[in-house]
């Protein structure tokens, strides 16, 4: 009996980001990208997001590999936390699986981890699965679409990706090798949906190249860009523009320093002998001769830039007159932190260049005439948009209609939602644990709805302790009650409001004596609702409550 196919999105669907699949093949599963998300604005304190692998964790032994698209975060951010909890192989291209190991020994779970390195056109067979990468175009080397061969049929899986005909380096995506495939027959196409609002085609990444060309020619500034640290291709092109007009290159940032360090070995870049200078090194050499390439494209308050900015970097300080290039767009949700820094950069007097009609940044993934390309190629039977918010991929789906595939073969899922494809069908049928795992510090997954709601309420309307003293002997209130507050009043000022509060919890209090109530849950209970009550009634704020008895 021919096995049905079931995908499970565990990330990546309704959001961008925290991108993560299961594929399940009869008793076999294989998994695709682990990535992380960013917290949006309601996350107070929460670094990162990652997907909830408790499906994963409850099948650990059926896992036959975890196989990486591409070194993007959003693709493989996820890796050191989601291998604390399964002991299954890593499969990725070489650059892919560098900055992986460099996760996992930042995390110390460098040799405890099986990776194997494959480069597009390899296949190797996992279970039931025979997997192939497949070289594509995106704004990272080494990124890669796969085809899943079942015994029901080929599963075609893009990752992220756009059609470049003249990429910085390597060549362009392998159009004839979908094409071969979808002639052969697809059974089902997983097609990246982030690019799905913006007609025609992305601008190929050689265009950036042409403005830093144009930015460098007879400026006498000192030159200062930021960028995406693991854009290799975009490092490539301001290398080669500084080298061909006499400037040192210093870099500044850890992630940029890794990835440079890595992406030369592998020889992913190609660094002019004598262009690279170190950092402590580039005050001593003449402003007019010298890059400087950094991190914080998206004003992250740790990063390189950031500390320039605000004369925290101990290297660098901004200074009027520097030519500042900022050649990243801002990922949904950062865009008042990238003004922040480019308002202040302002106040140092910098020459900010961000303007988005200039070409700083092309995007690298798939506009339409691009996604219109790759159902054409593929001519899947099925087809489910991935990689993308919820009207993304409802829009993706107008396309596969646009394109020819039935509408019944179409299919919008959503995280943790099984898709269920057989030869006669594809539907939507059951669901698995999924949703998102706050990451805060070291923690991982022990702030939950609960604590987020406290956050919540703190940040909006602050707290309020109450600390009574009551005698071990018989509950009397041995002194006054004494109230502190947090975000809420500034006690100087509300002196007359803090004397009721101390009324009202006496008066709960002797309330609580005259009905015997004895236990000490139940007097604290009591005081918070009183004071609540009170409170909204006055302010119209609702500060969290916190009670406190001490006894004597």
């Amino acid at each position: 009996m021919t096995p049905k196919i079931k995908i499970i999105p565990l990330g990546g669907l309704g959001e961008i980001g925290k991108n993560m699949t299961a594929f399940e093949c009869g008793t076999d599963i294989v998994v695709v990208d682990c990535g992380l998300g960013f917290p949006d604005e309601q996350m107070y304190g929460i670094d990162i997001v990652i997907p909830d692998i408790s499906y994963l964790k409850a099948n650990h032994e059926r896992i036959k590999g975890i196989i990486l698209t591409h070194g993007h975060e959003d693709h493989i951010g996820a890796i050191p936390y989601v291998m604390r909890e399964l002991d299954v192989p890593i499969y990725a291209t070489p650059l892919t699986a560098a900055m992986v190991e460099l996760k996992l020994e930042e995390h110390d779970l460098l040799y405890n981890t099986q990776i194997f390195t494959k480069k597009a056109g390899d296949i190797f067979r996992l279970g039931c699965f025979t997997v192939e990468f497949i070289n594509v175009n995106h704004s990272i080397a080494d990124a890669v679409a796969l085809a899943l061969k079942t015994p029901l049929g080929t599963i075609i899986h893009t990752g992220d990706f756009k059609i470049d005909l003249t990429p910085v380096q390597g060549s362009m995506i392998d159009l004839p090798r979908l094409g071969q495939l979808g002639n052969e027959g697809v059974l089902a196409l997983l097609s990246d949906s982030t690019n799905v609002e913006k007609p025609g085609h992305s601008a190929s990444e050689r265009k950036v190249g042409e403005t830093f060309d144009m930015l460098f020619k007879n400026c006498e500034q000192r030159i200062i860009i930021t960028t995406f640290a693991s854009n290799v291709h975009r490092l490539q092109q301001i290398i080669d523009v500084a080298a061909k007009y006499n400037r040192k290159v210093g870099i500044t940032g850890r992630s940029m320093e890794n990835i440079l360090r890595v992406a030369s070995v592998l020889g992913y870049l190609s660094i002019p002998e004598d262009t690279m200078v170190d950092i402590s090194q580039i005050n001593k050499l003449p402003k007019n001769r010298v890059v400087i390439i950094s991190t914080g494209s998206q004003g992250e308050s740790m990063s390189a830039l950031y500390r320039m900015a605000f004369s925290e970097h101990r290297q660098i300080n901004i200074e009027a007159g520097d030519r500042v290039i900022i050649s990243a767009s801002a990922i949904p949700g950062n865009e008042n932190m990238i003004s922040k820094v480019i308002d202040e950069l302002f106040h140092k007097g910098a020459e900010v260049i961000y303007d988005r009609h200039t070409e700083l940044h092309v995007s690298g993934h798939a506009s339409q005439e691009e996604q219109k390309m790759m159902l054409a190629l593929v001519k899947p039977k099925y087809f489910i948009p991935v990689h993308g918010e919820y009207r993304m991929l409802v829009k993706h789906a107008e396309l596969g209609k646009l394109m020819g595939i039935e509408p019944k073969n179409i299919v919008i899922g959503e995280n943790g939602k099984i898709i269920e494809i057989s030869k006669k069908n594809i539907s939507l049928n059951g669901a698995v644990q999924s949703g998102a795992v706050m990451v805060d510090g070291m923690g991982v997954g022990d702030v939950g709805s609960v604590v987020m709601r406290d956050r919540h309420r703190l940040a909006e309307d602050g707290m309020v302790v109450i600390v009574v003293t009551l005698s071990s002997w018989d509950n009397a209130l041995l002194s006054e009650p004494e109230i502190l507050t947090r975000g809420f009043i500034y006690v100087k000022e509300a002196e007359d409001m803090l004397e009721e509060l101390k009324r009202v919890t006496k008066e709960t209090l002797e309330v609580c004596e005259e009905n015997g109530v004895k236990d000490w849950a139940a007097i604290k209970s009591r005081i918070k609702s009183s004071v609540s009550s009170y409170l909204y009634k006055t302010t119209k704020r609702s500060p969290m409550i916190l009670p406190l008895i001490s006894e004597v």
